[in-house]
Order: C-alpha cells, then structure tokens, then sequence
C-alpha cells in the first residue's frame, strides 16, 4: 500500500510556530483569532497559536447553530480549559435564520438552494472573525488541511477566509499524528470529523470515502501526478472512487487561486 511522505511532527512544530509568529510580526498584529470548532484541526492549530504566541495573544470564537453536535460543544470547552485562552460563544441560528428569510424569494430556482444554504453558516462565522480580528488588531489564522484544501472541502469565502493557514500542506493523517505530539485530548483526536452544518454530517460520508484513502489520492494526484487507472491499482480502489476525488480536486480549483484580474493587454489580444 502507498504510504505518504515522511512527516517530522517535533520539526513541523517548531516551523508552525516560528512561521505564525513571523505572520503576527510582518502585519504589526497582536495577534490571532480563529474559529474553535471542537474538531481536530481548529485545535491543533489553537494549540499552535499558544506556543507561539502565548495564550493572551489568542482570541477564540466558537461560532454553533442547531446542527452542531454537543460532543464539539464539550470539546470546544475542553480545549478552552487545556489552553486557557479567552473564548467567546456566538449562537448562529437567529442571524442565520433572519438571512434565509430575506432571500426567500418564490422565483429562485431550488437545484442548488441546499448548498447555498449550507455555505451561508460558514461565511457567518467569517463574518464574525474578520469583525474581532479588526478590533483586537489581530489575524484570522486558517484551520483547513491539506486533504480539504485540494479536494475543495471548504467554503470560499468561509472557513478557506483566513490571512494565513499553518496546516494547510499537512494531510489529515499528519494533523492526527500532530495532535498526538501536541498532547491533544484521545476523544477529539478520534472522533469522526464533521463541518457540523447539517445534523448527524460527517466529512468522509460527504466525500464517499475514509480519509485514508484521500489522503492517498491527493498525494497521488497532485504530487506524483499519476492518472486515475494507476492510482485505481496502486491503492486497489473502484476507479469510479479514484475519479470521483480527482473531478473534486479539478473542480475546485477556482477556490485555491486569487480571483483573476484581466490585464488591460490581454484585452487587446
């Protein structure tokens, strides 16, 4: 089985945190702001942030509607206590509702209305962490993966609104093994990843397959640059699995470049 590169965890720390202090320093910030979700990468990038910055210099929002579990509900509050870092909790469901109300239109067609729903709780809570980040005079630090990242498990414009992002070359196989080096608690570490913006979602049920096997696909895709039958054979999946991530990677390229400019002489071509 294909295994991805060798990951230094120690390394990787001390880099984490020398590359968020010198962001903090290059922008004359105070600090970082993020979003705490309860789930793996927000803390270990929280955990992170306070090694590198001390835990007065990390302001932490945790930002929930009704279809956020209470499971990372407690694990947001468990890291609120293991860092003891200023955290503040926002209910969503009234803004959010108030939105949707606004936009009920009876004209609107209804083929992609579930999914602009769903990317309006993201972009909120975007809202909400540029507002702080602008009064601490501070950044919005990026809680997004590798693995999310290229296979475009995020919402422009939402969680993917950040200044900078620490972990966003890790795969998720290297956040797990991060977050065991970080002492990051078993019950988080384990639990099934979830954006949490509709009941009883997960990530890899959403995605079709583990993240075992994404990891591997992007590794594959974009680093090797194998194709879909040999990336079929070298991890023994159905092609029509292998394809499905790759159309997710091509697809999504929009969401990973700046939006583009037309140059005044391209115009004349």
């Amino acid at each position: 089985m294909i295994d991805l590169p060798d990951f230094d965890a120690d390394n990787f720390i001390e880099e984490a945190c020398a590359f968020i202090k010198q962001k903090v320093e290059e922008s004359n910030s105070k600090g970082v702001v993020l979003g705490l979700s309860g789930g793996i990468d927000s803390t270990v990038v929280a955990c992170l942030a306070v090694r590198a910055l001390g835990s007065h210099n990390v302001k932490a929002f945790v930002l929930p509607s009704s279809t956020t579990s209470d499971e990372d509900l407690y694990d947001a509050n468990l890291i609120k206590t293991m860092l003891d870092i200023q955290v503040e909790y926002i209910l969503l469901d009234d803004i959010y509702e108030e939105f949707l109300s606004l936009c009920d239109m009876d004209y609107l067609p209804n083929d992609n209305i579930d999914l602009a729903r769903m990317n309006v709780k993201p972009r909120l809570r975007m809202t909400f962490l540029y507002y702080f980040a602008s009064i601490y005079n501070s950044l919005v630090i990026g809680t997004g993966n590798k693995t999310e990242y290229y296979v475009g498990y995020f919402t422009k414009y939402g969680d993917g609104g950040v200044d900078f992002s620490p972990i966003a070359d890790l795969y998720k196989q290297d956040v797990r093994m991060l977050a065991k080096k970080l002492g990051v608690p078993s019950s988080i570490i384990e639990k099934a990843p979830s954006a949490g913006l509709t009941s009883n979602q997960t990530d890899e049920s959403e995605l079709g397959l583990s993240y075992y096997y994404v990891d591997r696909i992007v590794y594959l895709y974009v680093e090797k640059c194998f194709d879909a039958e040999k990336i079929s054979g070298e991890l023994e999946l159905s092609l029509n699995d292998v394809e499905h991530i790759i159309k997710l990677i091509d697809s999504s390229q929009h969401k990973r470049l700046t939006a583009p400019i037309l140059k005044k002489n391209d115009s004349k071509n």
